[in-house]
């Protein structure tokens, strides 16, 4: 098709009049009893809350502008929208998830993800990031997201889970045969294959990118938190990711695999059960975040589960406490994390409440849910009520620093200006 001068000056004058709909764009006032100002720590009351179409535009204002709506929440409380670094949104446990990657479609994957995706949001998650998911289904859930399509979080999606051959991210166990797996399942031996099977997650929408470097409670072999890959294997990963301005997060269970991923400049370890005083100074030199998964130690129905699985997540289960508590005295970056899917979507809130229990105060416990995991996810707009920032707001009843558990049960829901849920009145 040849465009002429008449056609391009008409697609031109439409594209200026489409530039000029946010200059008509709904203002909304939100007004609530009070709200958490995470970087200072503290609670402002009242809560006047002045947003423009996706983005805060004042808070508690001298003079009050003109808004084309006024939502009263009365009393609730207001915090921004919480984020949770480890999810598997295409994930459920049941007595047959093991078989599920031979006997579902990609669209099964896709539409349980959907499902999943809009409890996670009911639930005050915002922005979520999906650790590894089967057929390239958590793109397709964060495409419809983006899209419209469906109602959840920010979705940044790491496709296939990347590893060596036999390794936690290869845990399917079937037969010889049953299913080839290669880079295109994000499997492969050396630096070299691993690389391509990194890009080819990337090319095919992976916005972060998650590697095992150790075994773990789900693998196919006995030990818990023995180290896989290797150090170079890590480190050119590592590199990749970087390249195309990208995270990435390791799976890492015991000290040697911890070490080694902190070392070769890996982003996020995750899990860190079996964190040590040395591996938790590697961490911190090598500037790593840690993201616990603690809930799930007291969450997950042993009959979904084989006898081998849940006999090691037995022995690792006061471990991970532990190490726990290590990362807090040594002060490491701890960002919240749930791995959603091990136990049940939507319940990702209850993961606050052990963290306080073992030692996490309830403001570090929030703010690492949106302060430090905005630094770790890229998202810098995100994670406080603050002029400028994106419109992802939640709000709960009571006061969740005296009460972590309040945020357990969210009452509202704002992303990027746009109201999910709201108080039965």
């Amino acid at each position: 098709m040849t465009w002429n001068l008449k056609q391009l000056s008409l697609v031109a004058a439409l594209f200026t009049a489409l530039s000029g709909v946010n200059a008509g764009a709904e203002t909304i006032t939100l007004k609530a009893g009070r709200y958490l100002d995470v970087a200072r720590g503290r609670m402002i009351a009242p809560a006047l809350i002045i947003i423009e179409d996706s983005r805060i535009l004042a808070i508690n204002p001298a003079a009050m502008p003109e808004v084309d709506r006024i939502i009263d929440l009365g009393e609730l409380t207001l915090l921004p929208g919480l984020m949770d670094a480890h999810t598997h949104l295409t994930m459920e446990l049941s007595s047959a998830w093991q078989h599920s990657a031979v006997t579902k479609t990609a669209g099964d994957f896709a539409l349980l993800g959907s499902a999943n995706a809009q409890k996670t949001l009911m639930a005050g998650f915002t922005t979520v990031r999906d650790l590894g998911a089967p057929h390239f289904a958590d793109v397709a859930v964060a495409h419809a997201i983006d899209n419209g399509m469906a109602q959840g979080p920010h979705l940044i999606a790491a496709a296939h889970g990347t590893g060596i051959t036999g390794g936690h991210c290869d845990a399917t166990g079937y037969a010889p045969g049953v299913e080839l797996v290669s880079y295109r399942t994000g499997i492969g031996d050396g630096p070299d294959e691993l690389i391509k099977a990194i890009r080819y997650q990337i090319k095919h929408g992976a916005r972060v990118v998650k590697i095992c470097a150790t075994s773990g409670v789900m693998s196919h072999e006995q030990t818990v938190g023995a180290q896989q890959t290797n150090f170079e294997e890590l480190k050119a990963a590592a590199e990749e990711a970087h390249r195309h301005n990208l995270k990435i997060a390791a799976h890492a269970v015991g000290e040697e695999g911890i070490i080694a991923a902190a070392k070769a400049g890996i982003d996020s370890i995750e899990h860190a059960s079996l964190l040590t005083p040395t591996a938790a100074k590697a961490i911190k030199q090598n500037g790593a975040y840690v993201v616990h998964t603690l809930y799930l130690l007291e969450a997950v129905d042993p009959a979904s589960f084989p006898p081998e699985f849940l006999k090691k997540g037995m022995l690792i289960a006061e471990a991970s406490r532990e190490s726990f508590k290590l990362a807090l005295k040594e002060n490491l970056k701890i960002v919240f994390g749930t791995d959603a899917g091990v136990i049940p979507h939507g319940l990702n809130a209850k993961e606050f409440s052990v963290r306080v229990r073992l030692g996490q105060q309830p403001l570090e416990a929030i703010r690492s849910a949106t302060l430090y995991a905005s630094e770790l996810l890229n998202v810098p707009d995100r994670g406080q009520i603050t002029a400028g920032f994106q419109a992802d707001i939640i709000a709960v009843d009571g006061d969740p620093l005296a009460d972590i558990s309040r945020l357990e049960d969210v009452k509202f829901v704002m992303k990027e200006g746009q109201i999910y849920k709201e108080p039965v009145r």
